[in-house]
């Protein structure tokens, strides 16, 4: 675990959606549980949090200034200059089941935004996407827990996990027109967690300046980095046991920063994982890309 650091040493509920702003060299990421939003400024150490109403998942940088971020309630403009916060477009699904989770901008400014069907009793899950101010529905059924969305440089492939099925596929994507193809299995992991072997299962990811996928392993103290073929390159051991999702940041964007949980752990894992709940960082060779801002 050489190189790793804590970049914020709060322990959070369940971090997620770390996202790097360049115009502002600043992280920001959520805090789902907690109803926050936190922004860290790494070379100053500046940092500030801002409260929702309901759970956020999911940022964006909106490209009219500020951000988006994807809520139980639905997908609420916040301006951290101003703390205003405005709900832009309310959730087209029961939100006594349902709410936002993974979300990221497409190449072409669409801000693509899977739920988790909290029951867990079907997969019952869905995608919506954001597109030029309308929201709709894109596809239904088929997960429980949407996650790992990624694009790929050239904007020909999406990549998406189902981190119940245990299942990363990926996707033909039309970058011009939002169509998405048949998807394709890109990686299936066990999901015995009796196996020595387990290795946890998938959650958030992000693309490399290659192309290559990077994907937190939930329960699995890890993160992977896999070729466009599917070829596992570099498996990254992490002090914490349930790593959520990871971005890249610096002004180069060679820094890999990584949100983690501590919600629900038990006591005796903690002793193993005593960092569980904060944001890590470590320094990498290969930079990620810009994040797409979200186009209205």
């Amino acid at each position: 675990m050489s190189g790793i650091q804590v970049a914020w040493h709060e322990a959070m509920s369940v971090g997620e959606s770390p996202l790097w702003h360049h115009g502002e060299s600043s992280l920001y990421w959520v805090d789902i549980n907690q109803c926050l939003v936190h922004r860290l400024h790494p070379a100053s150490g500046q940092h500030a949090s801002w409260r929702m109403d309901s759970e956020p998942s999911s940022l964006a940088i909106d490209g009219g200034g500020g951000l988006l971020v994807a809520t139980r309630q639905g997908i609420v403009h916040l301006d951290p200059a101003s703390d205003a916060r405005r709900l832009l477009y309310p959730a087209l699904y029961d939100t006594a089941t349902t709410r936002f989770n993974d979300g990221k901008v497409d190449p072409a400014g669409r801000y693509w935004i899977g739920t988790i069907y909290e029951p867990r009793t079907s997969p019952a899950a869905e995608m919506f996407c954001l597109d030029k101010g309308e929201l709709r529905k894109v596809w239904s059924g088929g997960m429980t827990n949407s996650n790992g969305l990624a694009f790929a440089p050239d904007g020909r492939t999406m990549y998406h996990a189902d981190t119940a099925s245990h299942r990363i596929d990926c996707y033909d994507f039309d970058v011009a027109s939002g169509r998405v193809g048949k998807a394709r299995a890109f990686q299936l992991f066990s999901a015995d967690k009796h196996d020595p072997a387990y290795g946890g299962r998938p959650d958030g990811a992000t693309i490399d300046s290659e192309g290559c996928y990077w994907v937190a392993m939930f329960e699995g103290a890890r993160v992977l980095r896999f070729a466009p073929d599917g070829k596992l390159l570099r498996e990254i051991l992490l002090p914490v046991r349930c790593p959520t999702m990871l971005a890249f940041g610096g002004d180069d964007l060679r820094t890999l920063y990584i949100t983690s949980a501590s919600h629900g752990r038990p006591a005796t894992e903690t002793a193993s994982y005593p960092l569980n709940g904060r944001l890590l960082s470590i320094r990498v060779e290969v930079a990620g890309r810009p994040e797409p801002v979200y186009q209205a």
